[in-house]
């Protein structure tokens, strides 16, 4: 402003050109106060902003978090003319500062505008703000995906990177993204490392994680350079995959690719490991850190808590606040999941007191459903109910389903309706809701109870979801059902399954029938459990690896009553260790014991 000033002194005219200058370099700076400064100096002497200087000013204004109000006014008073820069600084400006609907309602008006089309820049910025539009934010970015087609605009790779991301957000991804997918394998396009990473990441959140590491591998293939987000999303399709062979394959490609000390790379290797099954390559991960910071602590507990090493959880924990380690909220799931898993009550408690009085972090909700579930294990079941009504909010689904869960455990009908029935207002159509339910009738015997809500599904449409296991033999996944007869060796699954049922009783293990939702008699209820999926799993590792090898099963439900005491059988009969991870945790079986302590 002082050579502004001087060049006025002198006589030296201030054309446009300067003005743009300075405007420009008050917008690098983030100087909206300089900016308004020299705006002002322009228009007192008569100048009125061209279309160059009023797209500079657009861009300082939005680039202040306080002046998104500022830069409308500039664009709708003071702007004679506007061309593309124009609209997508202002879209930009909206979508950045959290107001969606603006964003995309001045994309509209664009549209209007003869001669005015958009750009890589516009469809990224709207896109954007559609992404964060509550609740129809899926509508508007079909509409402006929709106009991407029929305008003949051919998207670039930030482009596709921007529609997938929007699809992602607003919860329609796969049908899109495959889509995608198809486009760039079958137009020949080159592979970004952007566009990749946004399909892994999709694939990786929908639970298709064969079809992120297909584009993994076309990555590579094509020689593109990844980066930390690419492997750090690859590793949580791995995790999902539960994939152990391929996680280990990462960790080295990570390595040659220079990232191996990459601290969020190591929290997510530690995370993949620990879902894979595989608790000492977590720790061995998390020991040799150079540094460590929440995150990487709260991994660490939470991947001790779902193996059943709650004590040790604790240690670890106690270790963290000796290092001067903040814990967060997370932290704190972690911590009072380890009590529950391992029946510490009364540290749960206490736990849970501590939050707040000596970090200052208010429980939500997942933190009371973790208090829930501790005190539902424990047996103690109406101080589970009293926790519930005490939440300074309403309870959620999960709540519930850990009292409902509990109440299974312990055959609690009445309060497993009462849970039931607040579950289900939430979720109508929720198939575990009746399955708990019916085994809950099933220990008492009720089986008129259980016929009623077999014809409450039919009438609501409530399709069950069906028990699947699945193990990895030499880097292959082999997936069973009850009952199966698919597998290409199933004579030799079932002749293994009749020997290790003989071994099992001759051993004193008594089929748990308790929880068969069928009014059969007691040698029918037998064959009901003999073959789930768990079973030939197992049966199928034996088998198919050498004697000693360790067997990992992995099931999408919660693993039965039977096949849990089955397995610490089969445990001890063949000298394996067994570790099965089910919907809700790790049980490690050994010697006829599992990790578990049978809190689960």
């Amino acid at each position: 402003m002082s050579v502004l000033h001087k060049m006025e002194e002198q006589g030296i005219p201030v054309v446009h050109s300067t003005y743009a200058k300075l405007l420009r370099r008050c917008s690098e700076m983030r100087d909206l106060v300089e900016g308004k400064q020299v705006y002002s100096h322009m228009v007192q002497r008569g100048l009125q902003p061209n279309i160059f200087i009023g797209n500079v000013l657009l861009d300082m204004f939005v680039n202040s978090s306080a002046s998104v109000e500022d830069a409308r006014e500039v664009f709708d008073n003071k702007l004679v003319e506007k061309d593309v820069v124009s609209w997508s600084t202002m879209i930009t400006g909206y979508a950045k500062h959290g107001h969606g609907k603006e964003a995309f309602e001045l994309f509209c008006c664009m549209l209007q505008q003869e001669g005015v089309m958009p750009n890589t820049i516009t469809y990224m910025s709207v896109l954007k703000a559609c992404s964060i539009i509550i609740p129809n934010g899926l509508e508007c970015g079909e509409h402006v995906h929709a106009h991407i087609i029929e305008s003949g605009f051919e998207p670039d790779v930030r482009v596709w990177t921007s529609l997938i991301s929007m699809y992602t957000r607003c919860g329609r991804t796969l049908e899109w993204g495959r889509e995608v997918h198809a486009h760039i394998v079958n137009s020949g396009l080159k592979w970004d490392v952007c566009v990749g990473t946004a399909l892994i990441s999709m694939y990786a959140k929908c639970g298709v994680s064969e079809d992120a590491f297909k584009v993994y591998r076309e990555l590579q293939q094509e020689g593109v350079g990844l980066n930390r987000v690419t492997y750090i999303c690859i590793l949580k399709a791995c995790a999902n995959l539960t994939a152990l062979a391929e996680g280990r394959q990462l960790n080295l490609n990570i390595i040659e690719a220079g990232l191996g000390a990459d601290i969020w790379i190591q929290n997510a290797l530690i995370d993949m490991y620990a879902k894979c099954g595989s608790l000492v390559d977590a720790r061995k991960v998390f020991d040799t850190m150079p540094q460590r910071d929440v995150v990487s602590w709260t991994v660490m507990i939470d991947a001790l808590s779902q193996h059943g090493c709650g004590e040790e959880a604790l240690e670890l924990f106690g270790q963290m606040k000796e290092e001067g380690v903040q814990p967060d909220a997370i932290t704190f799931i972690g911590v009072l999941s380890a009590c529950s898993h391992a029946g510490l009550v009364n540290e749960g408690l206490g736990y849970f007191s501590s939050m707040f009085q000596d970090h200052g972090i208010i429980p939500t909700s997942t933190h009371y459903g973790c208090m829930v579930d501790l005190l539902g294990r424990a047996g103690r079941l109406r101080e589970a109910e009293e926790c519930i009504k005490k939440m300074p909010n309403e309870a959620n689904p999960s709540i519930w389903a850990a009292l409902l869960g509990a109440c299974r455990v312990y055959c609690n009908v009445k309060l497993a309706e009462s849970a039931a029935a607040h579950w289900l207002k939430l979720e109508p159509k929720n198939a575990a809701v009746y399955v708990l339910l019916s085994h809950v009738y099933a220990a008492a015997g009720m089986w008129d109870s259980i016929v009623e809500i077999r014809k409450l599904m039919e009438e609501r449409g409530v399709q069950k979801e069906p028990g699947q296991c699945w193990i990895e033999v030499e880097g292959k996944m082999h997936t069973f059902v009850a009952d199966d007869r698919t597998h290409l060796q199933v004579e030799q699954i079932y002749a293994e399954l009749e020997t290790l049922s003989v071994q099992m009783k001759e051993a004193g293990y008594v089929p748990d029938t308790r929880f068969v939702v069928h009014d059969l008699d007691e040698q029918q209820k037998e064959r009901a459990v003999c073959y789930h999926s768990e079973k030939l799993a197992i049966a199928y590792g034996i088998i198919s690896t050498a004697p000693g090898t360790q067997i990992r099963i992995f099931k999408n439900l919660r693993i039965c009553s039977d096949c849990h005491t089955a397995t610490k059988f089969i445990s001890k009969i063949t000298g394996r260790e067994i570790v099965a991870r089910d919907g809700n945790r790790f049980h490690h079986f050994n010697n006829g014991e599992c990790s578990c302590g049978e809190y689960w």
